[in-house]
């Protein structure tokens, strides 16, 4: 199972937020991960409706992460974004097996193992060691040598 885009991005985007302490606006999000500003800006949106980021407008504004956002699952967010869809269709084009193939009940059933997997994991969890750290050198300058030295 592959995630989209936007589950993949809101993911990241909510493990940097958790790991940040400061509150970061739509285009430092979209800088240090290397993203679209419009696409982060969609997903912050969904993000906040989840209850995952709070975001405050105004000159000191910007997206936090929400106070009891680090308890949120993954499994959570990966419904939010993916929906409940079948990971095949056997509807369009009509599957002449349908009446008969238990494939559908097979892949239904592998479905929901993975997210029952990523239920057990916490956003706060994701960032927790030494990922936080990494996360938060995202997009940072890297040390240049002095000139003349190798």
């Amino acid at each position: 199972m592959k995630l989209n885009r936007s589950t993949d991005m809101a993911l990241r985007i909510a493990m940097l937020a958790a790991a940040n302490p400061r509150r970061m606006t739509v285009d430092e999000l979209a800088d240090q991960l290397a993203l679209p500003r419009n696409h982060v800006a969609k997903v912050v949106q969904r993000l906040q409706r989840l209850g995952v980021l709070v975001t405050i407008r105004g000159r000191s504004g910007g997206v936090a992460f929400a106070e009891g956002g680090h308890e949120t699952t993954v499994g959570r967010v990966v419904r939010a974004f993916e929906g409940d869809d079948e990971v095949v269709s056997c509807d369009e084009p009509a599957c002449s097996l349908r009446a008969a193939c238990r494939l559908r009940d097979e892949l239904r059933r592998a479905r929901d193992a993975f997210l029952a997997a990523l239920d057990g994991v916490t956003l706060g969890g994701l960032v927790d060691g030494p990922t936080g750290p990494v996360l938060l050198a995202l997009g940072m300058p890297r040390a240049r040598p002095a000139p003349g030295r190798d």
